[in-house]
């Protein structure tokens, strides 16, 4: 009976990491680790690209960008611009911050403004834990 559960439940719900639109094969990129991170989502974003997550020192390119964010970490513009650097055309941040009535939670007002600041524009988000949300920024696509 437990199996059967347990293979209901395996279908019926995504992963974090299925969530974010992660696939086996992908580099992501972590940047503002702390111990305050959702250690399971990690987790289940590594199942979900069957590797490690790589951290800033990666020196290549990756496919996306997970940013851990508080609102008392600094410059999100900054941030924004910095996890920008190692990143693939076309790909993607997922700004994870902590959910709104949460300790250090950000201003949605403030990560759109620094988005746009930074080039970014934001296309969704996303509950991903029980203490973090999850907000989708990608580059503009641009003529060329």
């Amino acid at each position: 009976m437990s199996a059967t559960a347990g293979g209901q439940e395996g279908t019926a719900t995504q992963t974090g990491g299925h969530r974010l639109g992660f696939k086996p094969g992908m580099v992501i990129q972590e940047l503002g680790w702390d111990e305050d991170v959702d250690d399971d989502l990690r987790v289940q974003i590594e199942n979900a690209v069957d590797g490690d997550l790589v951290d800033g020192e990666y020196g290549n390119v990756v496919d996306a960008v997970i940013l851990w964010w508080r609102d008392d970490d600094g410059d999100l513009t900054d941030a924004l611009m910095d996890a920008l650097t190692d990143l693939v055309g076309g790909g993607v941040i997922w700004l994870l911050c902590p959910k709104v009535g949460r300790p250090s939670s950000v201003d949605p007002a403030d990560i759109a403004e620094a988005a746009q600041v930074a080039g970014l524009a934001t296309t969704s988000t996303a509950g991903v834990s029980k203490d973090w949300a999850a907000t989708r920024l990608v580059a503009p696509k641009t003529a060329h």
